[in-house]
């Protein structure tokens, strides 16, 4: 069945690009969708909260997807940083440049985070942000990525992601906040974020413990 976008007050082309990029990516990899609309405003604010507003920050976006991240962390960031993200979708990455031709989109996995960012020039980043559908990896994974994130991180930096509310008693879910707290010393919970689909909590992490 072919469906049509349309208009509605409010509603930039912009969104509707957006909203096409998600669905083509959604019907097409849904294993790696994890969320059922690009997020909002209101979680994005709660996200980026951790993104330096001083200075000369190294800030990495981790499954930018549609851009709806990138552009709270782009209007946040201090004017002398930095801004890369990391999406493993080939389509996506080809949506971000054309729609975001201002921001640095890397083609990678987030598992190869210490080596993408050496191809870079950077060791140590101030900040790392992630929509990243934690739920759809194994356990495996989520300790190799969230690993990778810790090694990245500057003491002083911040790590935050996002999980939907109805997920947060599930098995898979819990499982994935011990690893949270296995990997850095402190584990805030922000939200609920009400103003999302589906509404949304964000974890604040800071300070990596030994050698993740």
């Amino acid at each position: 069945m072919n469906e049509t976008l349309h208009l509605s007050p409010g509603r930039s082309t912009r969104d509707v690009t957006d909203l096409r990029a998600f669905a083509a990516v959604a019907l097409r990899r849904q294993g790696v969708v994890g969320a059922v609309a690009p997020s909002s405003p209101a979680l994005a604010r709660a996200l980026t909260a951790v993104v330096p507003t001083t200075g000369s920050p190294v800030v990495v976006e981790l499954g930018p997807g549609t851009g709806s991240i990138s552009e709270a962390i782009r209007s946040r960031l201090a004017p002398g940083g930095r801004h890369l993200a990391v999406e493993i979708d080939s389509g996506m990455v080809a949506h971000l440049r054309r729609a975001r031709p201002w921001l640095s989109v890397i083609h990678g996995d987030a598992a190869d985070l210490g080596v993408i960012l050496a191809g870079q020039g950077i060791d140590r980043v101030d900040a790392v942000v992630s929509t990243l559908p934690w739920s759809l990896f194994p356990a495996e994974r989520q300790e190799l990525i969230l690993g990778e994130i810790g090694r990245v991180l500057r003491v002083t930096g911040a790590f935050t992601t996002v999980t939907y509310l109805h997920a947060v008693p599930l098995a898979r879910a819990r499982a994935f906040r011990r690893r949270l707290r296995g990997t850095f010393d402190e584990v805030l919970t922000t939200g609920p974020v009400w103003r999302n689909m589906p509404p949304g909590l964000a974890y604040v992490c800071r300070r990596p413990v030994g050698d993740v």
